[in-house]
Formats: C-alpha cells, structure tokens, sequence
C-alpha cells in the first residue's frame, strides 16, 4: 500500500480542485510528502483514475531516477510530479521520454536565462548542471500500455548537496511553471509515431552530446538520435550503430 505524510489537497495555496480546473486535467492529487510520486500514480492508475491525472508533491524521500537510483528533495526546492497518460501510441513508448524532454525544454525556457540543452535519453541541463529529469513507465497488458507514468522533477532551486546542479531562475513560482509544462507534456504524450522533423529540429539545437565520445551505452562518438529516438554512435570505421536503450556515459567523465 502506498502511504503518504502529511497529505493534503492544495499546492502552493491553490486548491487541487481549483489547480485541476486551471490545468484542465480532471484531477491533481496533492502531498506534502512522499517516497515517490511514480508510486503514488501507479497505484491510481491500478484504481482506474483517468487520464491526464496528475501528482504532486511538495517533497520525495525516495524520489526514482535511471537505473534504479534513488533521492531526497528538500520541501519546496521543486517541482516533482506525476502524470497518468493512458492513451498512448505503443509503437512509440521507447521514444516517449526524449519526446517529453523535447516539450519540456521549451516549456521551460522562459524561466532560466540560459539555453536548455537535452541529453539522451531524458534528462535536461543548463551548462553542465542538470536542470531536470523525466522517466516514462509503462503498465502492460495483452501487449499494449494500459497506462505510462511520466514522472518529471525539476529543480527550482539547485540542491546544495548535488554537484553539478542547476536551479531555475530566482523567483520563478512554480503554479507559473506547472502551467507552462504541464500542457506541453500532454501535448508530446498525444502524438503518434516517430520523432517528425520539428521535433528533431528541436532536438538538434539543444543536444548537448553530439559530437563527444561516449563509452555507454556503446563506444564511438555521438552523431545524434534517429527519429525512432535511438543514439547513434559512430565507430572509428564509420560505421553508425544505434542504440534504443541505457545511459549516455561520456568518456571524459569517466
């Protein structure tokens, strides 16, 4: 069973109520605390919620990351939340994280004052300071998602613990900021097929990896994302091998 501390149903004084009817969305769940968000979904949607429900939480004692990591967000320094999309185009599933990132670096440029770069496969950065991050976890049933919890969080304020990590502007408020992204991610989770040329366009101009050498999730030099959102890497022969999985390692960081 998912429990939660200090439940509540308003977020920065605004009534989940009041906050659905803003985001158009046809319900927002409200913590003060709580492991993670994506547990709290999951469990909502097992129960049958509807699509486009979205939590938030003020602060995640066990916040989920790629492969498995785990963290604790101070009360208010973020936003961390959780959506419930349900009608989702299967083909696509793998690619729906980078799509979501693609949305939300746009929605969220007009709150920093530098360019949001993207690096594969779902994660933001200002310089060479993470900004945000997103996860996209299907439920499976007879061979199509019953649901996708996308799971985002985004540091308002840099945490003082984590090296390497960037906040956004001073004084951004965060119902702004929900009302930027929010749209933009259920904009990306609605669209079909691969990765079009806008989207790749976009990518293009934000990817902070083309061009270094990586060693994960393969060895070779990164040459972009293929509109099926693979990696490509190119070998020292020319080759170009892609890549649908894993964590973009880079070779100087090792």
């Amino acid at each position: 069973m998912t429990t939660t501390t200090g439940s509540r149903g308003s977020y920065d004084g605004v009534a989940a109520e009041a906050l659905a009817t803003r985001l158009h969305l046809p319900t927002v769940v409200a913590l003060v605390s709580i492991g993670s968000t994506l547990d709290v979904a999951h469990s909502l949607a097992a129960d049958g919620v509807a699509d486009g429900t979205l939590v938030l939480a003020d602060m995640q004692t066990a916040g989920r990351g790629r492969s498995g990591k785990r963290w604790t967000s101070a009360p208010g320094a973020g936003i961390w939340l959780t959506l419930i999309e349900r009608d989702l185009d299967p083909a696509t599933v793998s690619l729906l994280a980078l799509r979501l990132g693609i949305a939300a670096a746009d929605a969220l440029q007009q709150f920093v004052d530098a360019p949001i770069g993207i690096k594969w496969p779902n994660d933001l950065y200002l310089g060479s300071s993470k900004l945000a991050g997103i996860l996209a976890e299907a439920r499976w049933r007879d061979g199509a998602p019953e649901w996708v919890a996308v799971g985002m969080g985004v540091n308002v304020v840099p945490p003082p613990d984590i090296r390497d990590a960037a906040g956004l502007r001073r004084g951004s408020a965060r119902l702004a900021v929900l009302d930027a992204l929010v749209p933009a991610l259920r904009a990306a989770a609605a669209r079909r097929g691969d990765l079009d040329a806008s989207e790749l366009a976009a990518l293009a101009t934000r990817d902070v990896a083309r061009g270094r050498r990586a060693i994960a999730p393969g060895e070779g030099t990164v040459a972009g994302v293929s509109p099926a959102g693979e990696l490509l890497l190119e070998l020292p022969n020319g080759n170009v091998v892609a890549h649908r999985s894993g964590s973009l390692v880079f070779a100087e960081a090792s």
